[in-house]
């Protein structure tokens, strides 16, 4: 494409284009109208006008992890990015590629009302900050952030004074590429030092994190070959379904017949994993046995636990190596799956039965929903007390279809990032867990968006009338709970005045109604699970 004479804002939209990314989530301002414009009526991208400005970040967070490409929201300027902070947290700490457009308040304006140091307001999220130097390096610094976004795992805010829009530059395309060869296969001392170890083991499990997502096969060869178990972390879920070895989630989420035959193990080899305390059961599961972290990353090797060897490294590369020194050495297989009773093992206590009147069971609830909701999915989940039963009870296909927005451990983030996901794959429905907090504090909000925007989307609100973490800590204490709970309105007669279709749940009739509405919807569902608050499941984190 020739060299044309444009306006800055011009310049901005046309970039982003340039890298093939026809979505943009945002909220005008007086500093990115203008581009938000040039992007949707001349170069044909679609934009998603959210209610609040940290909406628009969460969506682009969950369009990246879906698409496996950059997202790319917009706001403008002070208050604007002062409301994406948590949001901007969150993907920093999940390492997810993603690009604010921010706009700033004019370089020649410093009483601007809305002006702040908005470099000091992303440098707190762990997010990145490029600066948009003048209104003729538009193109390349668009380019840099989104290169910055690819190769840094992270989001990066574009800043844009507000008084480059109207500036003539002349634009030139410019995509810097992000090379993704895979890391080195390791050599030396520590591989020798790691092939030891797992050559030793008599009870090896081979652990997957979420960054080793893509090596699925590789992993399974590793674990094949040395009649080893398969498990992943709670990013990771999904990664080995299917296979008769898979003892899903390590950790604090593990059935108690699993979390006991992982404390029996001898050696557990890390592959895309940091071992948060979650995983390692704050260092418990990991007494006695030799560790082997495989990670790209040296700043994830070792960041929560410290291995007996590290390997800076590839997933699949790695495990095809070791394989390959298995055989050339000829080390016979442990052995350790003879010992597995897999269906003992998976299996999650089935839970109590009844509930008292006006209210359902949750973890019942849950085992009929597991049973109901569409296959093809995309599981998302709110944080809060609830998610846990959800993580072990809810099947993910894989992990590139469940998304977890609990990096920061806040709640009110999930019908955002659902709304993202369904974007990024309109061919899959997406199903959305949430306790009362979350869905008022960022459901409500956005629930018109999924409604305007026709979107196949399922949300179950798991209701118990209060704040149900902080509910227990006052009972376990004999204190007065009451200032825990709430008088919510009826969220499902709030979804049906946003456009969508509610449905409560307070019995078991009304439970396998709602079930039965599933298959039939027409627009976003909602089905309110009324709860006791003392009666749902404790958090298993």
């Amino acid at each position: 494409m020739a060299d044309t004479a444009t306006y800055g804002y011009q310049s901005i939209a046309r970039a982003v284009l340039d890298h093939e990314i026809d979505t943009m989530f945002g909220l005008m301002g007086d500093a990115n109208l203008f581009m938000v414009d040039h992007y949707v009526r001349e170069g044909g991208g679609t934009f998603v006008p959210v209610a609040y400005e940290g909406s628009a970040v969460l969506m682009a967070l969950a369009w990246s992890h879906v698409s496996g490409k950059v997202g790319v929201a917009t706001v403008t300027h002070g208050p604007a990015l002062t409301n994406c902070v948590t949001a901007l947290t969150e993907g920093a700490r999940g390492h997810i590629p993603m690009v604010l457009l921010a706009g700033d308040t004019s370089v020649m304006a410093p009483q601007n009302l809305q002006n702040i140091d908005q470099r000091e307001v992303v440098k707190v999220t762990g997010a990145g900050f490029e600066q948009l130097r003048a209104p003729e390096t538009a193109a390349h610094d668009v380019a840099h952030a989104i290169y910055r976004a690819r190769v840094e795992k992270r989001p990066i805010v574009l800043n844009m004074p507000a008084d480059f829009m109207w500036q003539e530059v002349t634009h030139r395309k410019t995509i810097f590429p992000a090379f993704a060869a895979p890391a080195m296969v390791p050599e030396g001392d520590d591989l020798d030092a790691a092939i030891g170890m797992i050559a030793s083991a008599r009870r090896p499990i081979i652990l997957a994190g979420g960054g080793a997502a893509g090596a699925r096969d590789r992993l399974i060869r590793l674990a094949d070959r040395l009649e080893a178990p398969l498990a992943t972390t709670l990013k990771a879920k999904g990664l080995f379904n299917g296979h008769p070895y898979n003892l899903d989630i390590v950790g604090t989420l593990s059935t108690p017949a699993t979390y006991e035959a992982i404390a029996k193990s001898d050696c557990i080899v890390c592959f895309g994993a940091s071992l948060h305390h979650f995983t390692t059961d704050k260092g418990k599961l990991m007494k006695g046995k030799r560790v082997v972290q495989v990670n790209e990353s040296p700043l994830e090797a070792a960041k929560n636990f410290h291995p007996d060897v590290a390997l800076i490294a590839d997933a699949g590369l790695t495990a095809d190596n070791i394989v390959h020194w298995l055989d050339e050495a000829e080390i016979p297989a442990s052995g350790f799956t003879r010992e597995l009773d897999m269906d003992a093992l998976t299996l999650h206590p089935p839970g109590r039965t009844g509930a008292k009147p006006g209210t359902v069971n949750y973890v019942q609830a849950l085992r009929k929903l597991e049973e109901a909701l569409p296959k093809e999915r995309i599981l998302t989940t709110d944080g809060g007390r609830f998610m846990t039963e959800v993580w072990c009870r809810i099947s993910a296909p894989d992990p590139l279809s469940f998304i977890v927005t609990a990096n920061f451990g806040s709640i009110g983030l999930g019908l955002q990032e659902a709304i993202g996901a369904a974007l990024a794959d309109r061919t899959r429905p997406v199903v959305l867990f949430t306790g009362d907090g979350g869905f008022m504090m960022g459901g409500v909000n956005e629930f018109n968006t999924a409604v305007r925007l026709g979107l196949d989307l399922i949300v179950i609100v798991a209701n118990d009338s209060a704040y149900g973490a902080e509910h227990i800590q006052f009972i376990d204490r004999a204190m007065d709970p009451g200032l825990t709970e709430f008088d919510w309105p009826s969220f499902a007669e709030v979804a049906t005045a946003l456009g969508g279709e509610g449905i409560t749940v307070e019995s078991e009739e009304t439970l396998d109604q709602a079930l039965a509405a599933i298959p039939g919807r027409t627009r976003p569902l909602l089905i309110e699970l009324k709860l006791d608050p003392e009666d749902v499941p404790r958090m298993r984190i």
